[in-house]
């Protein structure tokens, strides 16, 4: 019987024979695997893997640093770990709640007996240190969920205890640092020598843990202040608060329970106030002068629903909003602009016919008739069908689009008389207290069922593209949503349960052979957490319904 197994490494594009049960920390060397930036795990026959992980049969192997998104997650997840480590080291009895991602950084909040003030975070942050210098394993260990659930339960971690009795997996992995346990959705390092960069600091009323710039992962993200985010968050986490529902494991339960019709009932009611309150602020600017409502926010974030419910809204209360959508004013898809690797731009503002907006925006305003353009997705051209718009008496105009609050979109119209809205899916709901769902992966789940249904784009397309939308709203979206009149959060607390009968069968679909079913297989897994919903009590204005169909609104 041979001791070695043949693996193939991406990276240097070589065969080699290593030996068996050879973990992939030990083959980067072997390997001859070199890399500017940490590499805290591997692609393991397209599937992400720790670098604990062992090789026993023949694979095909890519290793990630902290350039790509996996391996910062990987980073961002043992650092959270040690954090949490740390609280319960330094504050005996103390929870800690890992809320969002904000501020470039991971907002958290500490529940304990004393006031957790500078004093207190020096402690937790040497502690933090401590840990890292021991440079102690993460020890995975694998047992019965019904055992996993029950140690869970007998430490005081009731919020893991209920995902994981909620969930349908029979095993499950809890982690170990020393005697500490907790659970983490996802790989982690080999050990917490790895976490070599990191900071905590009060943020405004919480604590901000700060963690690598992703784009020169040598040194930490530059805090900025993103007030008005973050106030959108804490409003909806005292919704869910007051909902009890505050994590995953809550959501199961709520369904086991039958009243899974009430919290939908409840989440749209108060998604419906939110609007509500929105068009009451727009018509109070109305009078002072305000004749432009400019939406923007990421991919995803259901801003052509919320402006039809906001366009609802305003008919109410006697006005009659005019609406445009900036993606019927995309140029035709061979003069798209193309992004530094020479792929084509969608999401650049120049991806957009700058001058047709500007001549047909003034054309409205001045009272005159337009031809509004309607771009044909299939054919990436853009169409003419006698559709006319025209400014009345009490109209406003309504303009929907990721570029909405870029300044250069509509630097011909006076302040006074635009009103700006952030849109976007701030997921507020989290697996459990310390592991938060990010509001990309919520976007990017609706935009895989949204293309596969209506653009006719595989859920393997849609990964392929993803990191390149994300980097353009990086560039494009995210640097002026704090410009914003007020932010609405479009996310639902039960969707992702509503999502996964229509994602997971297009995501499977995803071949084990190429590079995007690792994302796939991570989303799939992600989605088992959640129980089934169906959407048969969706009201048909729900803003999901714009991506898992059968609303009552033309698109």
């Amino acid at each position: 019987m041979t001791d070695t197994v043949r693996v193939h490494c991406l990276n240097t594009d070589l065969y080699k024979e290593v030996k068996i049960g050879s973990t992939l920390e030990e083959l980067i060397d072997v390997l001859g695997v070199t890399s500017p930036y940490l590499i805290t795990n591997a692609r393991v026959n397209n599937k992400t893997e720790s670098l604990s992980y062992r090789l026993y049969r023949p694979k095909t192997i890519e290793f990630m640093d902290l350039s790509h998104t996996s391996a910062m997650r990987t980073y961002v997840r043992s650092l959270c770990f040690i954090l949490a480590k740390a609280v319960n080291d330094t504050l005996p009895g103390a929870k800690t709640y890992i809320e969002h991602a904000v501020a470039k950084g991971y907002y958290f909040q500490i529940e304990a007996d004393v006031p957790v003030g500078e004093p207190e975070l020096d402690v937790i942050r040497r502690r933090m240190q401590e840990t890292v210098d021991a440079n102690l394993p993460f020890v995975q260990v694998e047992e019965e969920t019904e055992k996993v659930v029950q140690l869970f339960r007998e430490r005081g971690m009731e919020d893991k205890a209920r995902l994981l009795e909620t969930s349908d997996f029979l095993y499950s992995r809890y982690s170990k640092l020393g005697e500490y346990i907790n659970y983490f959705y996802g790989s982690l390092t080999p050990s917490t020598g790895y976490i070599t960069m990191f900071d905590i600091q009060p943020h405004n009323g919480g604590y901000l843990l700060r963690v690598p710039n992703r784009e020169n992962p040598v040194e930490l993200e530059p805090e900025i202040q993103q007030e008005k985010l973050l106030n959108v968050y804490r409003e909806h986490l005292k919704f869910l608060k007051i909902s009890r529902l505050d994590n995953v494991g809550d959501l199961n339960c709520a369904k086991k329970k039958d009243q899974m019709s009430e919290v939908i009932q409840v989440a749209e009611a108060y998604q419906a106030k939110q609007i509500a309150e929105i068009a009451e602020e727009i018509t109070a600017r109305f009078k002072e002068g305000v004749r432009v409502v400019l939406i923007s926010g990421p991919s995803s974030s259901g801003k052509t629903t919320f402006r039809k419910r906001l366009e609802i809204q305003l008919m109410v209360n006697l006005l009659k909003p005019v609406g445009i959508s900036l993606d019927d004013y995309f140029v035709n898809r061979d003069d798209t602009p193309l992004d530094g690797n020479g792929g084509k731009d969608y999401e650049s503002l120049y991806a957009l016919d700058l001058p047709l907006f500007e001549k047909d925006i003034l054309a409205l305003m001045a009272d005159e008739r337009i031809e509004l353009p309607s771009y044909n997705f299939m054919t990436g051209r853009r169409e003419f069908k006698q559709h006319y718009l025209k400014m009345e008496e009490n109209s406003i105009l309504i303009v929907e689009g990721i570029h909405g609050l870029n300044p250069e979109l509509t630097a011909h119209i006076p302040p006074e008389k635009k009103f700006m809205v952030y849109v976007s899916a701030l997921t507020t709901i989290s697996l459990d207290n310390h592991n938060w769902i990010p509001a990309s992966d919520n976007r990017l789940l609706r935009r895989i069922v949204r293309d596969y249904r209506y653009r006719g784009y595989s859920a393997q397309d849609t990964i392929s593209r993803w990191d390149s939308v994300r980097r353009g709203e990086d560039k494009w979206i995210f640097p002026y949503q704090e410009n914003a009149d007020v932010m609405f959060n479009s996310a639902m607390i039960y969707e992702l349960a509503a999502i996964r009968r229509h994602a997971e069968p297009i995501l499977q679909r995803v071949p084990r052979t190429v590079p995007e079913y690792s994302e796939a297989y991570r989303l799939l897994k992600f989605l088992g957490y959640f129980d089934y919903i169906t959407d048969k009590e969706l009201p048909p204005t729900s803003l999901l319904r714009e991506f898992l169909g059968g609303s009552s609104f033309r698109y």
